[in-house]
């Protein structure tokens, strides 16, 4: 008889490490939940909480400049933290992450180029197609001679 499947959920609470990660996952998300609603302005957009660990909360900032920003705001961040969320926090401490920056922006698409090779056969197509078409096949065909400079026909 076949063992039916059993449901993530399931799975995550039962036993062993996996619902001990699950359990410190939903606390870090409900840690940067309450500390971005806590801050107003942009300031919020520029960090995350990344650990909590021996009752020091830490929260990881984009650049120097807002964890500088941050570390003015370190006291009353805490003392509203300690009375809303975390009786047991002693600290908090901000540590800089430009790797974060990277999180936020989307990659550049990548810069299309058409090769010698191909542009002569555009060039050659289009001779033989003639009329509006064999001109778009010439445009087309011309951008393989641009090299970061518009050229005209």
């Amino acid at each position: 008889m076949k063992k039916l499947p059993q449901h993530l959920s399931q799975l995550v609470h039962q036993s062993g490490i996996l619902p001990e990660l699950a359990e410190r996952a939903e606390l870090l998300l409900y840690l940067d939940r309450t500390v971005k609603g806590m801050l107003s302005g942009p300031v919020s957009t520029q960090l995350t909480v990344a650990n909590f660990r021996q009752n020091i909360l830490v929260i990881e900032t984009t650049t120097a400049v807002w964890a500088a920003r941050l570390n003015f705001q370190k006291a009353q961040l805490l003392q509203q933290l300690q009375s809303e969320a975390l009786p047991m926090l002693t600290a908090i401490e901000v540590k800089v992450n430009p790797t974060l920056i990277s999180r936020d922006t989307k990659p550049n698409p990548p810069h299309r180029q058409i090769s010698e090779t191909t542009a002569s056969h555009l060039s050659d197509l289009a001779e033989t197609a003639g009329g509006t078409l064999g001109q778009k096949l010439k445009r087309l065909a011309a951008l393989a001679s641009r090299k970061g400079s518009e050229t005209t026909d």
